[in-house]
């Protein structure tokens, strides 16, 4: 019999006694708000908040192979890394889709860390232990061994500055080192998927309530809040960021994504060729965003169509914009359709609202 008994994080406790309303998510009984999700993205936008992000998944490739296999098996080049730095990528699947997007850091030129969705960390290990057929490296996961809290927004350096001797405005965006902060050896990495700045920490779980203390005590004059999943969809849809399993999946290319600026040629992947084709031929259909211009929200799998209802594809992600006050969306449209400024229309039950084509990010 399966067991479909949820996953806690190490702050499963701290959550709920902060009142924190709780749902299933990747297996993991997760945050979606504490109290107020308008009141969690603006903290984010304009001061400091902090995320538990502890479901995500991580695993150590190392080995004279290692970077061999990183190389082959994700579509960014990363060739381009130096020991400290980060880059985002995906790893493409047989079928011409992608199996996970992800985070590779460079330790050295035989350790790589890869941080992963905590939806695929079966699948993806799965995959990786395939492609290490033909390299040999080491694959250790230790996504039960580490905790990650996120702590996110302008003001989030000001507030870590205060636990650290490291100089965390040294550190480059997509660069990390290891250091200690609230007197715990971790990772600081200066990541984060909200477009608001600021760091990843990853910890012991062991260690990883006291450092949420020891930031919520260094972040409250300015402002901070704990913040749950809620927050964090909205705030990384306003800057464009695709998330896994609604706008890049097993059957989208990174290149109708419009990810091609982690799909590197210069150096061989898996699929390379019949990703490059797709480019050179350009995609029949594309991801872009929309703001609703008629009265309404878009939500996944919502039709969107030309003006005499014919379907020309599909709403992957959609919300009320707290910073911006208006509706906006991403999905896939055929590519006749795709370019800013094009009316399409989001059928909303039943009924046909106006939207248009924008540019990706809906914010700067």
């Amino acid at each position: 019999m399966e067991n479909t008994e949820m996953k806690l994080t190490a702050l499963n406790h701290v959550h709920r006694a902060l009142g924190a309303k709780m749902v299933p998510f990747a297996g993991y009984d997760m945050p979606v708000l504490y109290k107020n999700l308008i009141q969690e993205h603006h903290a984010v936008r304009n001061a400091v908040g902090v995320f538990d992000v502890s479901h995500m998944g991580e695993v150590f490739i190392t080995g004279e192979k290692a970077y061999d296999l990183v190389q082959y098996m994700t579509s960014n080049d990363v060739s381009a890394l130096s020991d400290g730095r980060v880059q985002y990528s995906c790893m493409p699947n047989d079928q011409g889709g992608i199996v996970d997007d992800l985070l590779v850091y460079r330790f050295a030129a035989d350790k790589y860390f890869l941080v992963i969705n905590a939806s695929n960390i079966e699948k993806d290990l799965a995959w990786m232990h395939k492609q290490n057929e033909k390299f040999g490296a080491t694959i250790e996961n230790k996504s039960d061994d580490y905790s990650l809290l996120a702590i996110q927004g302008p003001k989030a350096i000001a507030a870590l500055q205060k636990l650290t001797e490291v100089n965390l405005s040294e550190i480059p965006y997509y660069h990390f080192t290891e250091g200690v902060l609230a007197n715990m050896h971790m990772i600081i990495s200066n990541t984060g998927y909200t477009g608001a700045g600021g760091f990843e920490l990853y910890v012991k779980n062991n260690e990883v309530e006291a450092l949420w203390n020891a930031v919520m005590d260094a972040g409250a004059e300015f402002g901070i809040e704990p913040c749950g999943l809620g927050a964090r969809d909205t705030l990384r849809l306003e800057k464009g960021f695709c998330l896994y399993g609604n706008d890049i999946n097993d059957e989208t290319s990174p290149i109708e994504a419009g990810l091609g600026w982690i799909t590197k040629f210069n150096n061989p992947f898996h699929m390379s060729e019949h990703h490059l084709e797709i480019k050179n031929n350009k995609p029949s259909k594309k991801l872009v965003g929309f703001e609703l211009i008629d009265r309404g929200i878009p939500r996944q799998h919502y039709p969107i169509c030309s003006a005499d209802g014919t379907v020309i594809g599909e709403v992957t992600s959609g919300t009320m914009s707290p910073t911006l006050n208006k509706a906006i969306g991403m999905g896939y449209v055929t590519s006749e359709n795709s370019a800013a400024g094009s009316e399409i229309y989001i059928e909303v039950r039943g009924k046909l609202l106006k939207a248009q084509v924008v540019k990706i990010p809906f914010l700067a």
